[in-house]
């Protein structure tokens, strides 16, 4: 939507195809939190940082330089241009830590911002449901999560719950609802593109990329299928050639019988490949059903550019986070792991992680050959008298379905747990016991949690010596299974600063780009912080138009040079 709204307004003509029922995709089901060091917002709050120093160390050596480069330098103007054109309004999230706050160039104060809450009456209809829904009226921001999660430990806690429930409602009164979070960053964006003409086709599935040779009006065009089969009507695909045998370019989109030729080019913003099993287990040896990634994301796209001949990168990799397999779908575990009174074991009854570690990390130290699966989170009755868990408030009952499903097990003795859960006593005994020391002296030895900042972030203010760790002692005693889920898939299409799809020998592919996920992330195998999925996908959509602009402008030029030289 961002690439949708620039390109119009340097003049081109634009189409947003949108493969399912609805409009927002994972983005509507997200937090809706931006990284986008440098931007207006964080320069009005005074938050100043060397974004550079710290994107390269937690990317690694590996990741481009040039494509952080562009991120970081595009990222300022891309919000003003948002905030310009859109009537979304953003707010800095005070106090969420990048993820390394302690690496060079990272901050604990956060870089993160946030959009304000929008009027739902902006939203045009078919907006994607969010993941999780709050009680009707009620307007949940990013900053108030932090505050729920803690129960009603804490009294600002109890200051949030009074403020949300009074202000849900007056809404629920005057009719007034509000967005927040992705549901305002979809709706806002989608809101632009309407002042701004442009169509938005739902149920318009690509089913092929449209590939010419290098003139973009040329009409003898092929298709290139997203699912990778061989369409004969069209003669099937050669990976590198055109039409001809001279370079290819691509020209347009095929949706069933629908064409849609593109003068200019085509970008690709269509998600990961979280819900395409064969391309899950081929490049993860992962299922899809512990993804909370919207269900529209089957890799389409990626395929389709890999028809052609597109270089493709961390398609081992995804934006990981520990989840709980719940029976109505999985539960992606933020604040859960970092508040005090829970550890984690992998099936040897044996703590592996820093448990309040960024998920990325938390997954990839579950992966590891070292730790065998299933892993648990265990805790006791104070960890659940205190705080929300999985959106179920303290002291409430969990729901029976959970423990007949073998997700949860309750047990009056720890050695009972063991058995339930299929661990060895002994050394699930051992390891509460050390872990519980550890809360005592408020210093884990072992893996360090509470140490970071970001750590601290979720925990427990309350709690002393260290926020993040306290004793497991009061019974019944719980586990709950944890698996490694994701947010979505961060492998596909290699890309250059300006967004164009490269292949292995990078050299580009003409008329084709990719942002968002779809497109290998510009953070490695690593995240900055949050919103560091939606800022660069943000980013790079804008990068794409401009070049899709620079392109036509150029056309234009030569043109009319050309008609000069004729008279």
């Amino acid at each position: 939507m961002v690439a949708a709204l620039a390109a119009a307004h340097h003049g081109l003509r634009v189409v947003v195809l949108e493969k399912t029922s609805s409009y927002g995709g994972s983005t509507a089901r997200s937090g809706g939190g931006l990284w986008m060091p440098g931007n207006e917002v964080l320069e009005r709050a005074g938050v100043h940082g060397d974004a550079a120093v710290y994107l390269a160390h937690v990317a690694g050596p590996d990741a481009d330089p040039e494509r952080q480069n562009a991120f970081l330098s595009a990222a300022p103007e891309v919000l003003a241009f948002v905030r310009a054109h859109t009537p979304l309004d953003f707010a800095w999230v005070p106090g969420y830590p990048d993820y390394y706050p302690e690496a060079p160039g990272g901050m604990a104060g956060g870089r993160s911002i946030e959009p304000k809450p929008l009027d739902a009456r902006l939203a045009e209809p078919g907006l994607a449901p969010p993941y999780q829904a709050a009680p009707d009226g009620v307007a949940v921001t990013q900053v108030d999560y932090r505050w729920l999660a803690l129960g009603t430990r804490h009294p600002r806690s109890v200051v949030t719950v009074a403020r949300l429930a009074g202000r849900g409602l007056a809404a629920r009164l005057l009719g007034r609802r509000r967005l927040t979070m992705g549901q305002a960053l979809a709706a806002g964006l989608r809101a632009g593109l309407r002042e701004a003409g442009v169509p938005v086709l739902l149920e318009t599935p690509m089913t092929a990329l449209i590939v010419g040779g290098g003139d973009p009006a040329a009409g003898d065009g092929r298709a290139v299928p997203a699912d990778g089969r061989a369409e004969p009507d069209y003669g099937g695909a050669v990976p590198g050639g055109g039409p001809r045998g001279g370079p290819v370019r691509v020209v347009g989109v095929r949706s069933g019988e629908r064409l849609f030729r593109a003068r200019r080019g085509v970008l690709l913003a269509s998600g990961g490949f979280e819900h395409n099993e064969a391309m899950r287990r081929k490049y993860q040896d992962i299922g899809t059903e512990w993804t909370v990634g919207a269900t529209g994301n089957t890799g389409d796209g990626i395929e389709a550019g890999a028809q052609l001949g597109a270089a493709l990168d961390l398609m081992d990799e995804a934006w990981w986070g520990p989840s709980i397999p719940l029976t109505g779908g999985p539960y992606f575990c933020l604040a859960e792991r970092n508040q005090p009174g829970c550890l984690m074991v992998d099936s040897t009854g044996r703590r592996f992680v820093n448990e309040a570690a960024p998920y990325v990390d938390a997954v990839h130290a579950m992966l590891a050959s070292s730790v065998t699966l299933p892993a648990w989170l265990i805790a006791d009755q104070t960890y659940r008298d205190r705080y929300l868990f999985a959106g179920r408030g303290p002291r409430t009952p969990l729901p029976r379905r959970w423990f007949a499903a073998g997700v949860a097990h309750k047990a009056a003795t720890l050695g009972e747990l063991a058995a339930a859960i299929g661990v060895p006593a002994e050394a699930l005994g051992e390891t509460v016991g050390r872990f519980n020391g550890f809360a005592a002296s408020g210093r884990d030895d072992d893996f360090h949690r509470g140490d970071s900042a970001y750590d601290r972030y979720y925990g427990d203010p309350r709690q002393r010596p260290n926020p993040c760790l306290g004793a497991l002692a009061k019974p019944p005693f719980y586990a709950f299974r944890m698996v490694p889920g994701d947010l979505g898939t961060k492998g596909g299409l290699r890309t250059d600063e300006r967004a164009r799809v490269l292949r292995p020998d990078g050299t580009v592919i003409a008329g084709l780009y990719a942002a968002g996920n779809a497109g290998a992330a510009v953070m490695g195998r690593s995240y900055a912080g949050a919103g560091a999925t939606l800022g660069p996908a943000l980013t790079f959509g804008y990068l794409a138009a401009l070049d899709l602009a620079a392109h036509d402008q150029a056309a234009h030029d030569q043109a009319a040079h050309d008609l000069a030289k004729e008279h």
